[in-house]
């Protein structure tokens, strides 16, 4: 790849040129579902301001927690904005809790921080789960973009290592519209902004710790996407199901990056579907 086709492989916004209209959307839904819902119980998962979550609750005793990673190229978005999921899942029966952390300007431009952040907020949710009517032994991920790239991070966490939780405290994952190798993004030029250095790259590229990987995991992405993030999508998941792990890949027809999380909220929309299907829970 040259420097063109390196700049190319991120330009999501010249294959999303609705992007305006899209984040309007999701404010705008994300308002209405919170408006039907209530507003979320927000909690601590660790010191700093940024470092709370939200937590849709359902009314289901022992339910099943799924944990939304938002995107924002590791730069933006707040927990606030995605709400929009949290109907589907609530009526399905499952708690939705969607983490806020920082952005990796807030670390001289290092975006690892940001993994240990949702590690932390995972390891919360495990451990205070049954105090809000959770299942600790149902605890699923899905990410969106680089939100994606830190879901699938989750999944091949050591958390017995790192936090001294159960090796399998995560049960399955759905990662959407991500590369799950940080090389090309550090090699582009929208990956100017971040630092990443070898260590950082080796430590946030999932897909070279495929090994560790151990729960049920969906990828997906839409048809629309650049031509990068559909190929890195099929690489993945080729490198997985190559290593032996249970995974299945997933193509959104017609949706470009930024329309194809909006699925996630709808019960019979494409992630939607999978998502609770995951979760063995229907339809509500």
């Amino acid at each position: 790849m040259d420097q063109a086709d390196l700049d190319d492989a991120f330009d999501v916004l010249k294959a999303s040129p609705n992007l305006p209209l899209v984040t309007r959307r999701w404010a705008i839904n994300s308002d209405a579902v919170r408006a039907r819902l209530g507003e979320p119980k927000r909690f601590a998962y660790g010191p700093a301001p940024v470092e709370t979550l939200d937590l849709y609750a359902t009314q289901r005793p022992n339910a099943p927690i799924n944990i939304f990673i938002h995107g924002g190229a590791f730069s933006m978005g707040s927990a606030k904005v995605y709400a929009f999921p949290a109907e589907m899942f609530v009526r399905a029966g499952a708690h939705l809790v969607v983490p806020d952390f920082g952005r990796a300007s807030d670390f001289d431009g290092n975006p690892l921080p940001l993994l240990d952040q949702v590690r932390r907020a995972v390891a919360w949710v495990h451990r205070n789960a049954r105090s809000f009517g959770g299942d600790p032994d149902g605890i699923y991920v899905t990410g969106h973009s680089s939100g994606g790239e830190l879901a699938a991070l989750l999944l091949v966490t050591d958390w017995r290592g790192r936090f001294e939780l159960p090796a399998d405290t995560i049960k399955g994952g759905l990662c959407c519209s991500a590369t799950y190798d940080l090389k090309v993004l550090r090699l582009s030029s929208a990956g100017a902004r971040l630092k990443i250095g070898d260590d950082v790259e080796q430590a946030m590229s999932a897909e070279r710790q495929i090994e560790r990987l151990s729960a049920p995991l969906i990828v997906a992405c839409g048809s629309l996407e650049t031509a990068w993030f559909q190929r890195r999508t099929r690489e993945f998941a080729a490198a997985a199901r190559a290593a032996g792990k249970n995974v299945q890949i997933l193509v959104a027809e017609g949706y470009n990056h930024f329309e194809v999380i909006e699925t996630l909220a709808n019960p019979y929309g494409v992630l939607g579907r999978a998502a609770l299907d995951q979760m063995k829970l229907p339809a509500a």
